[in-house]
């Protein structure tokens, strides 16, 4: 499992910063920087908060960062690619972050 992977993934498609989801999630952003550069794995519980953070429901962010050991199935890649267009299509119906939100404003 690449927990590192899901992270930037989710993170990117909710389009905010390590910071921003670092203060969302209740964490230190250098948490959220090791985790992302594989230095760290997340417990359960930093899991759930990563998870509600970003809006995205743990099984999905699990399939995000799911290697190929990790599946049983013929081809991998097409669970990632069904993974990726489940996570764009939760993320482009979601709020948007009040930093994104100004962004374009300006």
């Amino acid at each position: 499992m690449d927990y590192g992977k899901a992270l930037k993934i989710s993170r990117a498609m909710a389009g905010l910063q390590q910071k921003e989801l670092a203060g969302l999630a209740g964490v230190n952003a250098s948490h959220i920087c090791l985790i992302e550069l594989g230095k760290r794995k997340p417990s359960v519980g930093m899991l759930d908060k990563l998870c509600e953070a970003l809006k995205i429901p743990t099984h999905l962010f699990m399939l995000l960062g799911a290697q190929r050991e990790d599946l049983s199935i013929a081809d991998p890649k097409e669970i990632h690619r069904a993974a990726e267009s489940i996570a764009h299509l939760l993320f482009s119906n979601a709020p948007k972050s009040r930093k994104q939100a100004e962004r374009r404003a300006h």
